[in-house]
């Protein structure tokens, strides 16, 4: 590891503006009007159990970073106990994940004695609640001596079919056809990038009008290629009203 490379801190940066329509959550675990993030999982709200993950590596993080909607009346409700040192809570979420990154970005570099663009930042969904500190420390092994940085990711299982551009009548679709799953990766997060060169992906992936969907794809569209560091399975990212049920049960296993 150059000596460059030891000196950057490493911050924490966790979107937590979205409003997760795909959940259409279970009624057992549902707060009327609160997005999925602060529903509860194993009687703790989903992101406290994410914050958490991050919380045990200690001083090992510079700090952690949350982005929030700016008209948002829920959080300070759900999780009171965000307010340790490096904490900080920002009211800038923009109207998709990437601006919401970008603009957390932009934060940590014009706030008074935070980060520089050397600096690392893990960028991390909120629900993606059942990530360990294990896993993290594992990504930061990783990627800190890495030129580029990376994410985590978890290699392809199953068979990957494409639908064909016709939705059927009665819901779903037909298979266009197979794809070869041959040397492909299913994204994870954290993503571990420099924020200068992240924040420069950013902005140039908005002002050429292209859509992202990780921070990953934005250093991509810069032709640098992220160091893929294998996951696990369960860091799964909670979407669909069953990931609840699932999540639960493997909570309720690492408590017990």
């Amino acid at each position: 590891m150059s000596e460059n490379a030891a000196k950057s801190r490493i911050f924490v940066l966790i979107p937590c503006a979205g409003r997760g329509a795909r959940a259409g959550l279970p009624e057992i675990h549902a707060v009327a009007g609160r997005p999925k993030q602060y529903q509860a999982i194993a009687g703790t709200p989903m992101i406290i159990h994410t914050v958490q993950a991050f919380r045990a590596l200690g001083s090992a993080l510079a700090g952690v970073w949350l982005v929030i909607a700016p008209d948002d009346r829920d959080f300070e409700d759900v999780f009171p106990g965000f307010n340790a040192a490096g904490e900080q809570l920002l009211r800038v979420g923009g109207a998709t994940r990437a601006a919401s990154v970008q603009n957390g970005l932009q934060a940590l570099l014009t706030s008074p004695g935070a980060a520089d663009a050397n600096d690392w930042v893990l960028v991390h969904d909120a629900a993606r609640c059942l990530i360990t500190p294990e896993q993290i420390q594992a990504l930061i092994s990783s990627c800190r001596g890495d030129a580029v940085g990376g994410l985590l990711a978890q290699p392809l299982a199953d068979t990957l079919k494409s639908e064909q551009s016709e939705p059927l009548e009665e819901g779903g679709a037909r298979v266009n056809t197979t794809l070869d799953r041959a040397g492909k990766w299913l994204a994870q997060t954290p993503q571990m990038f420099r924020i200068g060169a992240l924040l420069q992906a950013l902005e140039l992936a908005a002002h050429d009008g292209c859509t992202v969907t990780d921070e990953s794809s934005a250093m991509e569209a810069l032709g640098l290629s992220p160091k893929l560091v294998r996951g696990s399975a369960l860091n799964l990212k909670i979407t669909y009203p069953e990931d609840f049920a699932l999540a639960e049960a493997i909570l309720v296993s690492r408590q017990g």
